[in-house]
């Protein structure tokens, strides 16, 4: 997934309007988007929207965030929503591995009650406390449910009140917090990493600046929270034009010179061994993957 947009829960029919605007996955919000009073109705409406994207001619990733263990409600709300499509879930406001121990259990169980399943519902680690980021290691291996790392740097937000940094537009302040979830989830062996958020609607030019440079860092995956950023993160997220050319023509020059028996080409005026062509062909492979779930 190349572009995650937040879809706050007790909307229905919001979900399917965010996959019809291009994103590769949702992330249905039982927490901060929802009120208070609204918290059982949206789980409710939760089911209802992974059932109707499960059955859509498109696959897209289905997430939950939850409402965080402190609050009492995460069982509540694992109750209703894990059902067959449901992909994954977040879980914000943790503090470290044990929370992720503890969380297992609970989707563990609902996943027997529910006929779900067992083991098919992954969670992904939502960074938002100075704790959280002082452990991703230790997160990413308290589970094998934990598929990866989403490194929140959102402005004003807990994250920010945690660690105490002040949100910047060119991202000096969260660079090392976002290069660490990053490094502890490729250390882990985890191929996907997310980033977010970029809240200044008014700034397009700022969102694909912010787009870029995460990209640029080797993160793969940018979470949303407006559907006008979809179609830029999923052009920086993919591979241009002008890469598939490159990497395409990189592979068959050296092929070539393999087959005459040399290890390394020049190709565009770059020294090109095995370890190049490993990457091209990486990339070519993502770009096939991503044609093939548009068609």
């Amino acid at each position: 997934m190349r572009s995650v947009l937040f879809v706050p829960g007790h909307k229905e029919g919001w979900p399917g309007k965010a996959v019809a605007a291009g994103a590769d996955g949702v992330i249905l919000d039982l927490e901060d988007a929802v009120p208070l009073a609204m918290k059982a109705e949206a789980r409710e409406t939760v089911a209802r929207s992974i059932g109707a994207l499960a059955a859509g001619s498109r696959k897209v990733g289905v997430y939950v965030r939850l409402n965080a263990l402190e609050t009492g409600m995460t069982g509540d709300d694992l109750e209703k929503v894990v059902v067959p499509g449901l992909s994954g879930v977040l879980l914000p406001k943790n503090y470290g591995p044990r929370d992720f121990i503890g969380l297992d259990a609970l989707i563990t169980h609902f996943e027997r009650r529910n006929g779900v399943a067992p083991g098919s519902i992954e969670i992904v680690a939502s960074l938002e406390t100075a704790q959280a980021y002082a452990h991703c290691e230790d997160i990413l291996a308290a589970t094998p449910r934990v598929a990866t790392l989403f490194a929140g740097t959102a402005k004003d937000a807990d994250v920010s009140r945690s660690i105490g940094f002040q949100f910047t537009a060119h991202g000096t302040e969260t660079l090392y917090l976002r290069s660490r979830a990053l490094l502890a989830t490729r250390a882990a062996g985890r191929q996907f990493s997310w980033v977010g958020l970029w809240q200044d609607l008014k700034d397009p030019d700022g969102a694909r600046a912010f787009a870029v440079q995460n990209r640029q860092l080797g993160f793969t995956t940018m979470v949303m929270i407006h559907p006008s950023h979809i179609a830029v993160a999923n052009e920086v997220f993919s591979p241009s034009e002008q890469d598939v050319i490159f990497y395409s023509g990189m592979i068959e020059a050296f092929e070539q010179a393999e087959a005459q028996g040399n290890a390394a080409v020049l190709y565009e005026g770059q020294h090109i061994d095995y370890a190049h062509v490993k990457t091209a062909r990486q990339v070519i492979e993502l770009h096939r993957a991503l044609a093939q779930n548009a068609s």
